[in-house]
Protein backbone atom coordinates (compact mmCIF):
# COMPACT_ATOMS: atom_id res chain seq x y z
CA UNK A 1 0.00 0.00 0.00
CA UNK A 2 1.46 3.34 -1.00
CA UNK A 3 1.24 6.40 1.17
CA UNK A 4 -0.03 9.62 -0.31
CA UNK A 5 -1.39 12.72 1.33
CA UNK A 6 -4.88 11.35 0.71
CA UNK A 7 -4.14 7.93 2.22
CA UNK A 8 -1.51 8.28 4.96
CA UNK A 9 0.25 5.24 6.38
CA UNK A 10 -0.79 6.16 9.93
CA UNK A 11 -4.47 6.64 10.65
CA UNK A 12 -5.33 10.22 11.47
CA UNK A 13 -5.61 10.55 15.24
CA UNK A 14 -8.83 12.21 16.32
CA UNK A 15 -9.14 14.39 19.35
CA UNK A 16 -10.36 12.52 22.41
CA UNK A 17 -13.20 14.98 23.05
CA UNK A 18 -14.52 15.84 19.62
CA UNK A 19 -17.68 17.94 19.99
CA UNK A 20 -18.91 16.69 16.61
CA UNK A 21 -18.65 13.06 17.75
CA UNK A 22 -20.39 13.61 21.12
CA UNK A 23 -21.89 17.09 21.56
CA UNK A 24 -23.73 15.99 24.73
CA UNK A 25 -20.42 16.18 26.65
CA UNK A 26 -20.66 19.98 26.45
CA UNK A 27 -24.35 20.56 27.20
CA UNK A 28 -24.73 23.16 29.94
CA UNK A 29 -21.00 23.28 30.68
CA UNK A 30 -20.67 27.07 30.69
CA UNK A 31 -23.51 27.71 33.13
CA UNK A 32 -22.29 24.95 35.44
CA UNK A 33 -18.76 26.39 35.29
CA UNK A 34 -20.08 29.68 36.65
CA UNK A 35 -21.74 27.94 39.60
CA UNK A 36 -18.64 25.79 40.18
CA UNK A 37 -16.47 28.91 40.19
CA UNK A 38 -18.68 30.55 42.82
CA UNK A 39 -18.52 27.47 45.06
CA UNK A 40 -14.74 27.17 44.59
CA UNK A 41 -14.21 30.87 45.25
CA UNK A 42 -16.13 30.51 48.51
CA UNK A 43 -14.00 27.53 49.51
CA UNK A 44 -10.76 29.35 48.66
CA UNK A 45 -11.99 32.42 50.55
CA UNK A 46 -12.70 30.23 53.62
CA UNK A 47 -9.27 28.59 53.37
CA UNK A 48 -7.73 32.05 53.07
CA UNK A 49 -9.55 33.21 56.22
CA UNK A 50 -8.26 30.20 58.15
CA UNK A 51 -4.72 30.72 56.85
CA UNK A 52 -4.95 34.42 57.75
CA UNK A 53 -5.71 33.56 61.38
CA UNK A 54 -2.71 31.22 61.42
CA UNK A 55 -0.53 33.95 59.88
CA UNK A 56 -1.77 36.43 62.48
CA UNK A 57 -0.76 34.11 65.31
CA UNK A 58 2.58 33.41 63.65
CA UNK A 59 3.04 37.16 63.24
CA UNK A 60 2.74 37.65 66.96
CA UNK A 61 5.26 34.88 67.61
CA UNK A 62 7.70 36.19 64.96
CA UNK A 63 7.31 39.85 66.01
CA UNK A 64 5.43 40.76 62.83
CA UNK A 65 7.68 39.01 60.32
CA UNK A 66 5.04 36.42 59.30
CA UNK A 67 2.59 39.22 58.47
CA UNK A 68 4.51 39.70 55.24
CA UNK A 69 2.78 36.54 54.03
CA UNK A 70 -0.63 38.24 53.91
CA UNK A 71 -0.09 39.52 50.36
CA UNK A 72 0.26 36.05 48.90
CA UNK A 73 -2.15 34.07 51.03
CA UNK A 74 -5.12 34.15 48.61
CA UNK A 75 -3.09 33.21 45.51
CA UNK A 76 -1.32 30.47 47.47
CA UNK A 77 -4.61 29.00 48.71
CA UNK A 78 -6.12 29.16 45.21
CA UNK A 79 -3.11 27.42 43.66
CA UNK A 80 -2.92 24.74 46.34
CA UNK A 81 -6.68 24.09 46.27
CA UNK A 82 -6.88 23.85 42.49
CA UNK A 83 -3.68 21.86 42.22
CA UNK A 84 -4.83 19.34 44.81
CA UNK A 85 -8.41 18.94 43.58
CA UNK A 86 -8.28 19.59 39.82
CA UNK A 87 -4.95 17.79 39.61
CA UNK A 88 -6.18 14.89 41.75
CA UNK A 89 -7.80 11.55 40.92
CA UNK A 90 -11.26 12.96 40.20
CA UNK A 91 -9.85 15.80 38.04
CA UNK A 92 -12.40 18.23 39.45
CA UNK A 93 -12.58 20.86 42.16
CA UNK A 94 -15.30 20.50 44.76
CA UNK A 95 -17.43 23.00 42.86
CA UNK A 96 -16.99 21.02 39.65
CA UNK A 97 -17.93 17.81 41.44
CA UNK A 98 -21.05 19.49 42.79
CA UNK A 99 -22.09 20.59 39.29
CA UNK A 100 -21.15 17.33 37.56
CA UNK A 101 -18.09 18.51 35.64
CA UNK A 102 -14.64 17.03 35.20
CA UNK A 103 -11.49 18.30 33.51
CA UNK A 104 -9.45 16.51 30.89
CA UNK A 105 -6.62 17.32 28.55
CA UNK A 106 -7.70 17.32 24.90
CA UNK A 107 -5.99 13.96 24.44
CA UNK A 108 -8.12 12.43 27.21
CA UNK A 109 -5.59 12.44 30.07
CA UNK A 110 -6.36 13.93 33.48
CA UNK A 111 -4.49 17.14 34.27
CA UNK A 112 -1.73 16.89 36.85
CA UNK A 113 -0.89 19.25 39.69
CA UNK A 114 1.16 21.65 37.52
CA UNK A 115 -1.50 21.97 34.82
CA UNK A 116 -4.18 22.46 37.47
CA UNK A 117 -2.12 25.12 39.24
CA UNK A 118 -1.41 26.88 35.94
CA UNK A 119 -5.12 26.65 35.13
CA UNK A 120 -6.11 28.78 38.12
CA UNK A 121 -3.20 31.19 37.65
CA UNK A 122 -4.09 31.77 33.98
CA UNK A 123 -7.77 32.17 34.91
CA UNK A 124 -7.12 34.95 37.42
CA UNK A 125 -4.47 36.63 35.23
CA UNK A 126 -6.72 36.61 32.16
CA UNK A 127 -9.69 38.00 34.11
CA UNK A 128 -7.54 40.64 35.78
CA UNK A 129 -5.68 41.84 32.70
CA UNK A 130 -8.31 41.36 30.03
CA UNK A 131 -11.44 42.11 32.11
CA UNK A 132 -14.16 39.56 32.85
CA UNK A 133 -15.43 39.98 29.28
CA UNK A 134 -12.72 37.50 28.28
CA UNK A 135 -15.06 34.82 29.65
CA UNK A 136 -17.27 35.39 26.60
CA UNK A 137 -14.70 33.39 24.60
CA UNK A 138 -16.52 30.27 25.83
CA UNK A 139 -19.57 31.21 23.79
CA UNK A 140 -17.60 31.02 20.55
CA UNK A 141 -15.43 27.91 20.96
CA UNK A 142 -16.71 24.51 19.86
CA UNK A 143 -15.76 22.82 23.15
CA UNK A 144 -16.99 25.71 25.33
CA UNK A 145 -13.38 26.40 26.34
CA UNK A 146 -12.25 29.64 27.92
CA UNK A 147 -8.99 31.38 27.04
CA UNK A 148 -6.96 29.65 29.75
CA UNK A 149 -8.38 26.27 28.63
CA UNK A 150 -7.19 26.92 25.08
CA UNK A 151 -3.71 27.89 26.27
CA UNK A 152 -3.37 24.75 28.42
CA UNK A 153 -5.23 22.34 26.09
CA UNK A 154 -7.77 21.47 28.75
CA UNK A 155 -11.49 20.90 28.41
CA UNK A 156 -14.33 20.63 30.92
CA UNK A 157 -16.94 18.01 30.16
CA UNK A 158 -20.05 16.52 31.72
CA UNK A 159 -18.79 13.83 34.10
CA UNK A 160 -21.95 11.72 33.82
CA UNK A 161 -21.85 11.60 30.03
CA UNK A 162 -18.13 10.85 30.10
CA UNK A 163 -18.73 7.88 32.39
CA UNK A 164 -21.47 6.59 30.11
CA UNK A 165 -24.53 7.61 32.12
CA UNK A 166 -27.43 8.94 30.10
CA UNK A 167 -30.00 11.34 31.43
Amino acid sequence: MSTTPLSPAQPIQREAFDPLADPRLYEGVLSRRVLAFCVDFGIVFTLTAIASVVIFILGIVTLGLAWLLYGGVFPAMAILYSGATLGGDKAATWGMRLTGLTARMTDGAKPGFLIAAAHVVFLYVSITLLTPFILLVGLFTRRKQLLHDLVLSTVLVDRGRLEGRSY
